[in-house]
């Protein structure tokens, strides 16, 4: 019985696909290809792969509209490895859903590492220290840790799986300042440490979500050149 996890590659150029698909075979994945959008829709649903990694420049279809399309009915980790380097491409492709973005050129063992975060992540493994249940409060804020979501005012703030990931991991350490190194390490492993512009992404995703004015946020607060924290609870 074959228990590598498979992993679909969705990429045109076939330098590109293949050297990730080495690279994911020599280290005990098995690999799916698919060379444009249509032909990747086609083999999520048939194949049902763990993971998918993704370039958004398609030949028919752009890789946000995949991003979106999957999400609709699975939260199967998706993977961006795309040459896009402008933040408005990773705010898009975060938003929409994508658990991480990479971004070309890439060396093989940070694609391993974001790899095994996003398995790890989507297998709901703890071993970060991350909250198993409960819910913390602070004023219209709601974290419920049993159901993975965050509430504003009652409502569904509707969080990617890493802003989730961020909020949940601030508000267990609330009142205390956790460095940008913390927080990567524990959302993205330890390959993305000193990268803080992914973290930067995914911040301002969450103010512009859970704060009135994100440019005077009551709840999390940037500590210049150190970190985030969270306010205290009720």
């Amino acid at each position: 019985m074959d228990n590598k996890p498979s992993v679909l590659v969705v990429e045109d150029d076939a330098g590109i696909g293949s050297f990730i698909e080495t690279i994911l075979v020599s280290n005990g994945y098995s690999v799916l290809r698919a060379s444009g959008g249509r032909q990747a829709l086609m083999m999520l649903t048939s194949h049902c792969p763990e993971l998918m990694i993704l370039d958004l420049g398609l030949p028919d279809l752009d890789g946000t509209r995949i991003i979106r399309s999957v999400r609709s009915w699975s939260k199967m980790p998706i993977l961006v490895v795309s040459a896009r380097a402008h933040e408005k491409d990773k705010v898009e492709a975060l938003d929409l859903g994508a658990d991480d973005y990479i971004t070309k050129p890439f060396g093989s063992a940070e694609l391993l590492a974001r790899i095994r975060t996003a398995l790890r992540h989507a297998s709901g493994d703890t071993a970060s220290g991350m909250p198993l249940s409960g819910v913390f409060r602070a004023g219209d804020l709601t974290v419920d840790y049993n159901k993975m979501h965050v509430y504003l005012a009652g409502e569904d703030v509707h969080l990617t799986r890493n802003e989730y990931k961020i909020v949940a991991l601030l508000s267990r350490y609330a009142g205390r300042v956790l460095t940008y190194d913390h927080i990567l390490k524990n959302v993205w492993g330890p390959v993305s440490s000193g990268d803080n512009q992914i973290l930067r992404v995914n911040m301002a995703n969450i103010r512009r979500k859970i704060e009135k004015n994100p440019a005077d946020p009551q709840y999390i607060f940037t500590e210049m050149g150190v970190g985030y924290r969270m306010i205290e609870g009720d």
